[in-house]
């Protein structure tokens, strides 16, 4: 060995030492499978000598990371060819990091296939939709629809599940990474044609439900309906997406059952999601797993709390329970257009926001670059030398909280008299259709969720077809399409005593996504005593103004009608473009102990912030009372036996929070009244 490497040895395992010395060694930290609060990295042991391995796992534990993810995209190394499975080294791995105190989740690797499976089965490669096969070298360039692939998939899963299905360091499993890319090939299609058919049952009845009439687009045969994305018949388009979700939830479905028969109950089984991303419907996935996950990056710029916090709750909502961050950005990303690190301390923020919102682990993603490959300047935890980058103090003081405040936290979630309403039909419906460009559907309900979080903290985003009792308010922005049993639904909550505020464009589209016969809301029309004579893109703001203040619709503007005496107009329309002069802009009627009420305006922010106060005071909820700071946010999280209440604070400047009684800072070990926050400062702290 030379001097000059014997140096920088001494040097690298001093800062080992040091990191332990400061962090605490992780053997006094909770054990990795309590059930409480994860810190956790994506680690690739298969890109590095195994000799490196201990010393990485050594770094891990002196962060407090309570476990990695493996394998997701090792299928080369595990099958290096085809039946020919080598799980020593995933064994090798575990064992060393069991002796570190880190659990192993291990994710199935179908989302990268090895070069040997895509040239032997060519078929197995997905169609992309120019007609041209995709190419192996990237990832996701399988086709989800095959049944070779599938059989490949499950066999590989069935394998890993047989080795460490009963492993008592292996808590999890986590299905495929990031489901993305379908495939347009004439097995796919056919697929697709039988999938109609056992949906619509008959030609008749398809084409009646399609208006197939319109532009001579009638079917006489089953092979004639093509995969359409954009710009086809609605009626179609909806028919394809549905396809595409249930096709993925079986091509998960093999790969589940495969593990489950080998595995003790214990570990659970999730998949890694996208936040709002929308090829596929998140309810119709996720129905098969133990709890949804997801991949939270920021990219460009710095953490937008309202809009991740949507995310975060979109997610919980999918099986209304707490949810894990998989991935996470370590600073930076790669991908992004500016790819800018986030500030010091904001990914501490970052995390605390997570668990704020539900989550029960946050993993970052990566821990170490691979030296080639196509992420090589995405953000790590150590750098490309094997040493611990700026963050990692960061996070080791994530890791430290964590421990701290897991106990506290463990059976905790969010609970919430408010829910979202959120479909994906209905924001494929109004994307295929925007008619006004700027009307995104997950702007318009954001445009929502802030005004109404800022108030009550806590908000559930879910889909309109679960029951909706136990909430007191809520709200359904851009429902375009709203099925016969979403609408009964709605209904019987409404007759139950609850409150429900519908946003613009909602209840235009029936089940097919073909318009509704009756006038917007459709079948909540009767309901409502009023309904929409008329909608309007808008090419500039109009006026509006009554009991929400003075303010602008933008966007989008319905002319409401109301037919019923017993109802009442909250807003109207200024002088604008003749037709809306004057016109009701937003109401509300009545039912027994609940209501309805329809806003057909993009309220700006003004209005919105009266309006959603306005909900929120109708409906009889009484939010805790604390006065925060601009830029401070409130989490809470409880089981019924404990409430705690985690603050953060994103302004620039320092905010002093005042609390209604005195709380434990459990991050301080101290009695508190009220808690100083710098810029991205944290207090988590528990009611008496």
């Amino acid at each position: 060995m030379n001097v000059s490497r014997f140096h920088r040895l001494v040097i690298f395992l001093l800062v080992i030492f040091s990191l332990r010395v400061t962090y605490g060694a992780a053997t006094q930290s909770p054990s990795p499978t309590d059930g409480s609060l994860y810190l956790g990295t994506a680690w690739y042991p298969e890109q590095w000598p195994e000799l490196r391995w201990e010393t990485d796992l050594a770094l891990m534990e002196a962060a407090h990371i309570r476990f990695v993810r493996i394998t997701e995209f090792a299928w080369s190394a595990m099958e290096p060819s085809e039946g020919h499975y080598d799980l020593d080294w995933v064994e090798r791995a575990i064992r060393l990091a069991e002796k570190h105190h880190i659990a192993v989740v291990l994710g199935t690797p179908s989302a990268a296939p090895p070069a040997w499976l895509t040239f032997k089965y060519p078929e197995t490669l997905r169609t992309k939709e120019d007609g041209r096969k995709d190419e192996h070298g990237n990832r996701q360039q399988f086709d989800w629809s095959n049944a070779k692939y599938r059989e490949l998939a499950g066999n590989m899963a069935e394998q890993m599940a047989i080795h460490f299905g009963h492993d008592p360091n292996v808590i999890g499993w986590q299905i495929d990474n990031e489901y993305a890319n379908e495939s347009y090939g004439a097995d796919t299609r056919s697929q697709f044609q039988a999938w109609l058919k056992a949906r619509y049952i008959t030609l008749d009845n398809l084409n009646a439900k399609w208006t197939t009439s319109y532009w001579s687009q009638t079917y006489s045969d089953w092979s004639q309906i093509p995969i359409e994305t954009f710009g086809g018949n609605p009626g179609l388009l909806l028919s394809w997406r549905r396809f595409v979700s249930d096709t993925w939830r079986s091509y998960q479905k093999i790969q589940i059952e495969k593990i489950r028969e080998h595995s003790d109950p214990r570990q659970f089984i999730t998949t890694n999601m996208m936040g709002f991303f929308d090829a596929y419907d998140h309810y119709t996935v996720s129905q098969d797993l133990d709890f949804a996950s997801w991949d939270d990056y920021v990219g460009t710029g710095q953490l937008d709390p309202v809009r991740n916090g949507a995310a975060h709750d979109l997610t919980r909502g999918f099986l209304r329970r707490n949810f894990w961050v998989m991935e996470t950005q370590p600073g930076f990303v790669n991908w992004s257009k500016d790819n800018n690190a986030l500030n010091k301390g904001e990914t501490r923020a970052m995390a605390w926001h997570d668990i704020g919102h539900g989550a029960d682990a946050v993993s970052y993603w990566q821990w170490r670059s691979a030296l080639n490959g196509q992420e090589e300047y995405h953000g790590t935890l150590v750098g490309a030398d094997g040493t611990p980058v700026p963050l990692y103090e960061e996070v080791a003081q994530i890791g430290k909280e964590f421990d701290k405040a897991g106990p506290a936290l463990k059976g905790t979630e969010p609970h919430s008299e408010v829910a979202i309403l959120h479909s994906y039909d209905s924001r494929w419906a109004i994307n295929w259709q925007r008619h006004n460009q700027k009307f995104d559907p997950i702007d318009a309900l954001i445009s929502y969720y802030g005004p109404l979080r800022d108030l009550v903290h806590t908000i559930d985003i879910v889909s309109p077809s679960v029951s909706l009792t136990q909430y007191k308010l809520v709200v359904a922005p851009a429902l375009n399409v709203l099925t016969d049993e979403q609408a009964k639904n709605l209904m019987d909550y409404v007759r139950g005593g609850g409150h429900l505020v519908l946003g613009q464009r909602s209840g235009m589209k029936n089940v097919d996504n073909g318009l509704e016969i009756e006038r917007q809301p459709g079948p909540l029309v009767e309901m409502l005593g009023g309904r929409v004579e008329q909608y309007y893109a808008l090419d500039r703001d109009v006026p509006i103004s009554g009991d929400w203040g003075i303010g602008n619709s933008k966007i989008w503007a319905e002319q409401l009608s109301l037919g019923d005496p017993q109802g009442k107009v909250l807003m109207r329309y200024g002088k604008s473009n003749g037709w809306l002069d004057g016109q009701p802009a937003a109401i509300t009627r009545s039912v027994g102990n609940g209501s309805i009420t329809y806003i057909g305006a993009w309220l700006d922010e003004g209005t919105m912030s009266a309006a959603a106060k306005w909900m929120v005071m109708t409906s009889g909820i009484h939010p805790p009372v604390i006065k925060l700071p601009k830029g401070v946010d409130l989490y809470v999280r409880s089981n019924g036996q404990k409430c705690i209440w985690i603050l953060i604070n994103f302004a620039a400047d320092s905010a002093e929070v005042t609390l209604p009684q005195q709380m434990t800072d459990i991050l301080a070990g101290s009695k508190v009244g009220a808690v100083t926050l710098k810029q991205y400062g944290v207090a988590v702290l528990s009611k008496e």
